[in-house]
C-alpha cells in the first residue's frame, strides 16, 4: 500500500534558489519537489505538494488533507511564530502532521526560536536543508507503519 503524503510549504518557500541562499541554499522548490518524488518512489509514498504565502489557503489544505491523505509534512515558515489559526487547524485535523524547517530556527534571530505550531504536530525537524523533508517522510512512514499494525 502506498503512503499518501501532503507537503505544505508556506509563505516566501517559492523564492528559494533566490532567497538568501547563504540560509537556505541555492535549489528551488522545484528542485526538492523533484528530489521528494524520487524519494517517494524508492519508499512507496506518493507525495503531492502546495505552497502559499497565505494563511487560509494554507488551514484550507488541512483540513482537505486530513480527507485525502495519510499524513502531510508542514514547513509553515514564517506563520509558525504566530499563527495560532493554522496551529488550531493542525489540531482539529485527524492525521499526523510533522513540522519542518530547512534552517536550524534555533541559531537564528530570537523571534523564530518559537513555534506555536509545534506543540501540535508529531514532531519537528529543523536544520537539515530539503533532506529535513526526507526526514519527516520517514517519521510518518514510521508512525502510520506502527499505527496499521495495532490494527
Amino acid at each position: 500500500m502506498t503512503l499518501k503524503i501532503l507537503v505544505i510549504n508556506g509563505p516566501n518557500l517559492n523564492h528559494l534558489g533566490l532567497r538568501e541562499p547563504h540560509v537556505y541554499g541555492n535549489k528551488t522548490l522545484n528542485d526538492l519537489e523533484q528530489e521528494l518524488t524520487l524519494f517517494g518512489e524508492e519508499k512507496g509514498i506518493q507525495f503531492a505538494f502546495f505552497q502559499s504565502n497565505y494563511e487560509g489557503a494554507i488551514i484550507d489544505k488541512l483540513y482537505e488533507a486530513d480527507r485525502h491523505f495519510d499524513g502531510i509534512i508542514l514547513n509553515p515558515a514564517a506563520f509558525t511564530h504566530y499563527s495560532y489559526a493554522i496551529r488550531d487547524a493542525i489540531s482539529a485535523i485527524s492525521k499526523p502532521v510533522v513540522e519542518v524547517h530547512i534552517s536550524n530556527i534555533h541559531q537564528r534571530e530570537s523571534f523564530r526560536h518559537h513555534s506555536v505550531t509545534a506543540p501540535v504536530t508529531k514532531g519537528q525537524i529543523v536544520g537539515f536543508g530539503f533532506y529535513g523533508y526526507q526526514l519527516a517522510a520517514l517519521s510518518l512512514l514510521h508512525l502510520l507503519g506502527d499505527d496499521k499494525n495495532e490494527a
